[in-house]
């Protein structure tokens, strides 16, 4: 009998958290509930030709796509990495405010680097201005300026941010 109710108390333990209708607040009606939006595209303030999101939306984390650090239809020269640097880290900025959002809440920043060894240092220059403590954490990959999809780019950069 004891092992049987042993059981029984199991099968009603939250999974990650989460047991019937304790879902987080819907944040369009503000009552308990499934969250909204599940996927939500938030448009760029660049035209694009990419059949790529730039952004999604769920619940109440922001996904951000690669940044490249040079577009020629935004700068006419491509600049050393600290010009493409602080130009992504803007243009990230930009997309997570549109997203409702702000640089304090990114939990994870991933960046593709052109040549780290000669770029890394003054990269973090720049990048440290960026956000506020506690920084979020940050990955990056190494690459050769052949591999970036566009000659004169120098670094990549996509995140994670949540929306309070």
């Amino acid at each position: 009998m004891k092992r049987r109710e042993v059981l029984k108390n199991i099968a009603v333990v939250p999974l990650a958290g989460i047991a019937g209708s304790e879902f987080p607040l819907n944040n369009k009606t503000g009552e308990k509930g499934d969250w909204l939006p599940k996927k939500e595209a938030i448009p760029g303030e660049y035209p694009t030709t990419s059949p790529l999101n730039l952004c999604i939306r769920s619940g109440h984390l922001v996904f951000l796509s690669g940044i490249g650090g040079w577009y020629p239809s935004r700068r006419k020269e491509p600049g050393d990495i600290k010009v493409q640097i602080h130009g992504a880290l803007t243009d990230m900025k930009n997309q997570l405010e549109k997203a409702g959002t702000s640089m304090a809440n990114v939990l994870k920043v991933h960046m593709t680097l052109v040549d780290p060894n000669k770029n890394l240092a003054p990269l973090n220059e720049v990048y440290a201005g960026f956000f506020p403590d506690p920084k979020p954490v940050r990955s990056f990959s190494g690459t050769s300026a052949d591999l970036m999809g566009r000659d004169g780019v120098l670094v990549q950069i996509d995140c994670i941010a949540y929306i309070d």
